[in-house]
């Protein structure tokens, strides 16, 4: 009885403290792996929602080559501003067969077009002041490697690509016209080192920012067309010096278009989304994604985010720690200094320099021969600029076909062949003719080289150092350019040999270089090296 009473009221004391709602079923547990964002690389979300070259880089691609032309312009206005005069006999002491002005008498003689028709006919640079032309021209190639070393670094670390093209193109405008106004010849041999510094950083900032966008499988084509450009400007500048005889209306000319291009092109210009990504600011690269595919008609999803190559590998724990991962992220740097202490880089580096400094021997040196034709300037130097498009034209259509190694190491033989043949080829008449057709050739296949290094340069460094490795080669092209007139001034067959060891020697050390067709573009050392690791583990073993 008692038993009895005490079971029924525990039962109602358990009734009380019943609930008087069950609790909701138990839900599945969504996986972390559902709620994480899906890290990727910059070339593998251009290649999968972005488009790899569609409207929006054909867009910024053009408009930032648009700086290749002004480089013509800076470079090449030399020749016809620097350039000696045709002269014509007035009275007796003057010899009108001769081929020099030198000891004529005073007032015997005068310059056809005016004193201010060159530099030369406005301070006399001839005879014993003759050298102070190549010293120029010299000087200021010795400044266009000082500032592609100094562009090259500024355009990775706080500059970027945009600042630093920026920076550059309003310095070419300004030490370009003020070179106009030169009272004389010590003035206007420092205002062309001054605007060789800031031409040096042109190319190699303008490249990169016109390459970094576009998808892995497009980037090459795109990369060799960025020369037609520099050879369209060679072309425009004959037509302007044709224009404007006066090397001083031919400077202000010929520095218009830096303002044009400042002032009508920079504002619609992007900076590299790679360049944001190394420096931290993964918001500002994601928003340029964002954009480029939005205007090539595609869609990018929210749960898409960017990784560095050396991170992709990390799982995130979720949205949360991934915010909190970008709130800590900081910018990653890198110099010169960084590239020789990398085993990978280091080797890559040496390579670069020195095949890049052999093909601007052997590029210039030849450039300076094919010019001794029997026709005036304006059209020589257009004829020039237009045989070097044909190369670039082949060399881009079997880029991606053969790959950057090979063509590299073919259009080197291809030059250093010609030039030893014209090496060999002896006495005159028909064989002056041999030697140009040789020298044509030569130059037709160097041309290609030139510009494929371009691109074969940026694809073997990392974006965290890639300006900075460009410029390093550009540096050693500039003193190829410097030593180039000295080969030539040897005479004979001469040159013709220095040119074809040149490029056979640099078709040799080409064989020591990765091949980086389809290869991801690396945005740290890191990363780099780990890809490289993996690379050698499969087996792949070609090249450093």
């Amino acid at each position: 009885m008692t038993t009895s009473t005490s079971a029924s009221g525990t039962e109602k004391g358990n009734s009380l403290r019943s609930p008087l709602l069950l609790p909701p079923p138990p839900q599945p547990k969504i996986p972390e792996s559902d709620s994480a964002p899906e890290k990727l690389l910059i070339d593998d979300m251009l290649q999968r929602y972005c488009g790899e070259f569609g409207p929006w880089q054909l867009r910024h691609f053009v408009l930032t080559s648009l700086a290749w032309a002004l480089e013509g312009f800076h470079t090449m206005v030399m020749i016809f501003s620097d350039r000696e005069p045709d002269w014509t006999c007035l009275g007796p002491g003057c010899d009108p067969q001769a081929k020099k002005v030198c000891g004529f008498e005073p007032g015997s003689w005068t310059w056809i077009g005016g004193a201010d028709s060159s530099i030369v006919s406005q301070w006399g640079l001839v005879c014993e002041n003759k050298y102070k032309v190549g010293l120029v021209q010299a000087m200021f190639f010795c400044g266009c490697m000082i500032g592609a070393g100094v562009f090259g670094h500024l355009s990775d670390s706080k500059l970027g690509r945009k600042g630093s093209l920026t920076i550059v193109c309003i310095l070419n405008a300004i030490f370009g016209c003020s070179t106009a106004f030169s009272p004389n010849y010590l003035t206007y041999l420092l205002l062309r080192v001054l605007t060789g510094f800031s031409t040096g950083g042109v190319g190699l900032c303008a490249f990169v920012l016109a390459t970094e966008p576009i998808g892995p499988t497009k980037r090459g084509a795109a990369g060799m067309s960025t020369f037609y450009f520099f050879s369209t400007g060679i072309v425009i500048l004959s037509g302007i010096a044709y224009c404007f005889r006066s090397w001083h209306t031919l400077y202000i000319a010929s520095s218009i278009p830096s303002i044009l291009f400042v002032v009508l092109v920079l504002p619609f210009l992007s900076e590299s989304p790679r360049w944001y990504l190394v420096r931290g600011k993964v918001n500002e690269a994601t928003k340029i994604m964002r954009s480029i595919a939005k205007y090539n008609g595609k869609h990018l999803p929210n749960g898409v985010v960017l990784a560095l190559d050396e991170e992709e590998s990390n799982e995130s724990n979720g949205k949360q720690d991934y915010k909190e991962e970008l709130e800590q992220k900081e910018a990653i740097t890198g110099s010169i200094i960084d590239v020789i202490k990398s085993p990978v880089t280091r080797i890559r580096l040496f390579l670069a320099v020195t095949i890049n400094f052999l093909c601007s021997v052997v590029y210039y040196g030849l450039s300076l021969n094919v010019v001794n034709l029997n026709t005036n300037i304006y059209f020589n130097v257009a004829l020039n600029a237009v045989a070097e498009m044909p190369a670039f034209l082949i060399t881009a259509l079997l880029l991606d076909r053969f790959g950057r190694k090979p063509l590299a190491i073919g259009t080197m033989w291809f030059s250093g062949t010609f030039c030893l043949v014209g090496a060999l080829v002896r006495g005159g008449g028909i064989w002056n003719m041999v030697r140009m057709v040789c020298g044509i050739l030569g130059i037709f296949g160097m041309a290609g080289t030139y510009n494929l290094l371009f691109i074969y340069t940026t694809e073997l460094f990392p974006t965290v150092v890639r300006n900075a490795a460009l410029g390093c080669a550009t540096q050693a092209a500039q003193m190829g350019a410097i030593l180039a007139p000295f080969v030539v001034v040897l005479g004979g067959t001469l040159p013709f040999a220095v040119f074809a060891v040149c490029g056979i020697v640099g078709g040799v050390f080409g064989f020591y270089l990765p091949e980086t067709l389809n290869k991801p573009m690396y945005d740290t050392l890191t990363g780099m090296e780990e890809g490289e690791c993996e690379g050698e583990g499969e087996g792949e073993g070609e090249g450093v």
